[in-house]
C-alpha cells in the first residue's frame, strides 16, 4: 500500500468526497506535522473541516515516494504514526486484514470499499476494526450498510473517524503514554527551569518572590458544589411504606435548587418528585450501629414522609444530603419528643388536626422534653400522622405505653412550618369562602394575625361551617386528650366548594400507597410543578438519544 506511487480514479473520486486539495508550501492553517515550508512532505495534501474540526489527511499517494524502497520511511512515519487509518479498497482487491499493518500507534481501521465507482449509482460499504481497549465509538452503522456518494456520507465518515480519535485516548495505552509524556515534562522543569537563588524584592520585583516562603495552594471552599443550582446525585435505597413495608429499593436521590427526585437505578423510572418549597424537615440517623443502618427521613407537604437509607459505609452522604437540604428548602432538623404522662395519665400537650401543637402544660414533661408551642406533630409512636384518623390519634395517645412522636420545631418567628401547597390550598380555600365578593378566581395567602372579612351571602355560610367544622374536630380530639369519654362522630363530608377536583396534584408518584387522607390535597401545577421525567420517551430511547448526542458532543 504505501508503494502506491498515484492514485487511479475511483480513489481521486474518494479524495474529493471527502476534502480539498490544498498547497502546503505557505499554507498556515492546521498542517498535522506536514512540511509547509520546503515541500520534504510533498507539494499538496487533503484538508477539510468538519463542524469545529479541523482535519488535514496523510495521504499515502501525496507523499514522497522513494523508488526502490520497500518501507517509504517518509510515509510511514507520517501514516504508520497516526491512530486512525482509513483504508480505500477499489473494486475486486482482497480481503483487508490489520494482521498485515505492524504499527505501536494504529488502533482504529476504517475499510471503505467502492462500487461502480465514477458513475451515477456509487456506493460505499463500510466496515471498522478496533483494538480491544478502544472503547466503543458511534456513530454505529448496520452491517452490510450501502452509503451513496453524497455529502451525508463524507459527514458519517469524518464523525466515525473524530470519534474514534477521542475514544483512543481513554484506552488504557495511550492513558499511560500521555501520563508518562506529562511526567517527563513536568521533571524537566523541575531539573532546568527552577532556581534556589533569592531575588531582591525590596526595589525592582515586589512582586516576584521565588526564593521566599511558599504559598499555599488555592483550594475551592469545602461543600462549594452544595450550591449548585442543578441537581446533585446519591445512590440510596429507598424504604418503601403501606403494604410493602420494609421492601427496599435501589434508587438515585437527586436534590436540585428547585426539586427532591427518586430514580429507580434498573428502570430509570421516577418514583417520587415534589417541590424543595414543600419540604418542611427530615431527620437523619447517622450513629453507628443504629438499627436499620444510616437512613434519612425527609418530611414534605402535610407531613408526609419518605425513607431513604444508604450503607455503613456510604454514611457521609447521608450528611451531605442534608447540607444540600438546609441550603435549598426552608425546613429544619425534626426532633424526637418523648413526653411522660403526668398524675393522671395525660401527655400534657394539645395539637390540632393538622398536627400542630397549639397548647402545652407549662413545666410539664413534653415542654422539659424539648416540645414547642407552634411545633408540627409528623409521626405518632412511629406512624405518620396524616394517615391516623382523629380515632386512632386519641387511642393512641390514650392507650400507648409510651408515647413517642416526631416534631419539627417552628420557624425563627415561633409560627408553625407550612409547606407551599398548604399555603396555596389555603388562600384557594380563602377565595372559594370569599366567593360571594365576586372574587372566587383569585387566590392569595394571609398571615396568621390577618383578619378575613365576609359580607353576607353563601361566602358566609361557608366559612362559619368550616369554623364550626375544625372547633369540633379540636373540640373532640381535646376532651380525648384530656381523659374525658367521648363517642366519635362519623368523618364529615367535605364542601365541595374547598376541594375543586380539578387541580392535580404536585407529586408525579408517592411512595405512600393505599394510605387515607382527612383532608383533600390541592396543589396547581402552574406554581408548584416540579421537574419530572416522567411523559418522556421509554429508556431504551433514551440510551439511542444519548448514543446520538455523544456524538454531536465530541464532534462541536
Amino acid at each position: 500500500m504505501y508503494n502506491n506511487e498515484s492514485a487511479g480514479p475511483e480513489f481521486d473520486e474518494f479524495l474529493d468526497l471527502l476534502g480539498e486539495r490544498v498547497r502546503l508550501k505557505g499554507w498556515e492553517k492546521y498542517r498535522a506535522q506536514l512540511d509547509t515550508k520546503t515541500d520534504s512532505t510533498g507539494t499538496h495534501s487533503l484538508y477539510t473541516r468538519y463542524q469545529d474540526y479541523e482535519v488535514m489527511f496523510h495521504v499515502s499517494t501525496m507523499l514522497p515516494y522513494t523508488a526502490n524502497n520497500t518501507q517509504q520511511l517518509l510515509r510511514k512515519r507520517h501514516i504508520g504514526n497516526d491512530i486512525i487509518t482509513i483504508v480505500f479498497q477499489e473494486p475486486g482487491a482482497l480481503p483487508f486484514t490489520p494482521k498485515a499493518i505492524r504499527s505501536h500507534f494504529q488502533h482504529v481501521f476504517i475499510i471503505v470499499q467502492v462500487h461502480e465507482p465514477c458513475t451515477e449509482n456509487t456506493h460505499y460499504r463500510v466496515a471498522v476494526t478496533r483494538s480491544k481497549d478502544i472503547p466503543l465509538f458511534g456513530p454505529l452503522f448496520p452491517k452490510g450498510a450501502r452509503f451513496p456518494r453524497s455529502p451525508a456520507f463524507r459527514d458519517f465518515l469524518l464523525a466515525k473517524a473524530i470519534n474514534a480519535e477521542n475514544a483512543a485516548e481513554k484506552s488504557e495505552k495511550f492513558r499511560s503514554m500521555a501520563t508518562r509524556t506529562r511526567q517527563e515534562y513536568l521533571k524537566d522543569l523541575a531539573e532546568n527551569y527552577v532556581t534556589t537563588t533569592p531575588i531582591d524584592s525590596s526595589t525592582k520585583f515586589p512582586l516576584l518572590s521565588l526564593g521566599g516562603k511558599r504559598k499555599e495552594k488555592l483550594k475551592g471552599a469545602k461543600g462549594a458544589e452544595l450550591h449548585s443550582a442543578g441537581a446533585l446525585v446519591w445512590a440510596v435505597t429507598v424504604v418503601q411504606g403501606g403494604e410493602n413495608n420494609g421492601l427496599g429499593l435501589s434508587c438515585l436521590l437527586g436534590v436540585s435548587a428547585e426539586s427532591v427526585v427518586l430514580i429507580e437505578r434498573f428502570t430509570r423510572t421516577v418514583i417520587f418528585n415534589c417541590s424543595c418549597r414543600d419540604v418542611i424537615g427530615w431527620k437523619a440517623v447517622t450513629e453507628p450501629g443504629a438499627p436499620g443502618g444510616p437512613s434519612l427521613d425527609i418530611f414534605y407537604e402535610r407531613g408526609e414522609a419518605v425513607t431513604v437509607t444508604t450503607s455503613e459505609s456510604q454514611v457521609e452522604d447521608i450528611k451531605e444530603v442534608v447540607q444540600r437540604l438546609e441550603l435549598v428548602t426552608r425546613g429544619c432538623e425534626a426532633r424526637e419528643v418523648i413526653p411522660l404522662r403526668d398524675g393522671v395519665g395525660q401527655p400534657g400537650f394539645l395539637m390540632s388536626e393538622e398536627g400542630f401543637v397549639t397548647e402545652l402544660q407549662r413545666f410539664g414533661y413534653a415542654e422539659s422534653g424539648g416540645l414547642q408551642l407552634g411545633a408540627r406533630v409528623v409521626r405518632l409512636c412511629g406512624q405518620v400522622l396524616v394517615h391516623l384518623s382523629l380515632e386512632e390519634r386519641s387511642r393512641l395517645l390514650r392507650a400507648a405505653q409510651k408515647i413517642h412522636i416526631t416534631v419539627i420545631p417552628p420557624d425563627e418567628n415561633g409560627k408553625p412550618r407550612r409547606s407551599f401547597s398548604e399555603l396555596y390550598q389555603k388562600a384557594i380555600q380563602d377565595a372559594e369562602s370569599k366567593s360571594g365578593e365576586g372574587r372566587s378566581g383569585e387566590a392569595w395567602v394571609l398571615d396568621d394575625d390577618e383578619e378575613v372579612e365576609v359580607d353576607g351571602g353563601g361566602g358566609e355560610k361557608e366559612e362559619k361551617k368550616e369554623i364550626e367544622n375544625k372547633t369540633s374536630d379540636s373540640e373532640t380530639l381535646k376532651q380525648e386528650l384530656l381523659g374525658e369519654q367521648m363517642e366519635f362522630p362519623e368523618p364529615m363530608e367535605t364542601d365541595l366548594l374547598l376541594s375543586p377536583p380539578s387541580l392535580p396534584l404536585l407529586r408525579a408518584t408517592s411512595l405512600q400507597d393505599s394510605m387515607k387522607s382527612q383532608s383533600p390535597e390541592v396543589t396547581p401545577v402552574s406554581l408548584t410543578r416540579s421537574y419530572s421525567l416522567e411523559g418522556h420517551a421509554p429508556y431504551q430511547d433514551i440510551i439511542e438519544g444519548y448514543a446520538v448526542l455523544s456524538v454531536l458532543l465530541v464532534c462541536f
